[in-house]
């Protein structure tokens, strides 16, 4: 894992959040446009989570695997979830709910980066 596909995954789950945010910001409710965009997301992170997997099995280092392969499935399954509650959630705090899931993801691919390189080599 680099710090490059760590910042891009994070930067795109910061720029879905704005883009919800500012879905809260003028009370609308959960759009196709802003499905889209947590659905690219998606692919992004469904991808992160194939090439961290072959990257902890290829790698020398020593990595608390159990650790990073759970970070890998928990930002996978947080934008199904937040789609399912911000499409039931019909004020603008479902989108809110978007935002708060697109920043957890944000801060769980910085902190993904920080597990693998603090691993002992």
């Amino acid at each position: 894992m680099t710090d490059l596909v760590a910042y891009v995954v994070a930067l795109a789950a910061a720029l879905v959040g704005a883009f919800a945010g500012w879905h809260t910001w003028k009370q609308r409710p959960f759009s196709n446009p802003l499905f889209y965009a947590v659905a690219a997301l998606e692919v992004l992170l469904i991808a992160l989570l194939i090439g961290g997997c072959i990257a902890l099995g290829s790698t020398d280092r020593d990595v608390d695997g159990v650790l990073f392969v759970s970070y890998l499935v928990t930002i996978v399954v947080i934008p199904p979830a937040a789609v399912l509650w911000g499409i039931a959630e019909k004020s603008r705090w479902g989108t809110g709910v978007v935002v708060v899931a697109m920043l957890t993801i944000a801060v769980l691919c910085v902190r993904l980066l920080g597990i693998w390189k603090n691993a002992y080599v």
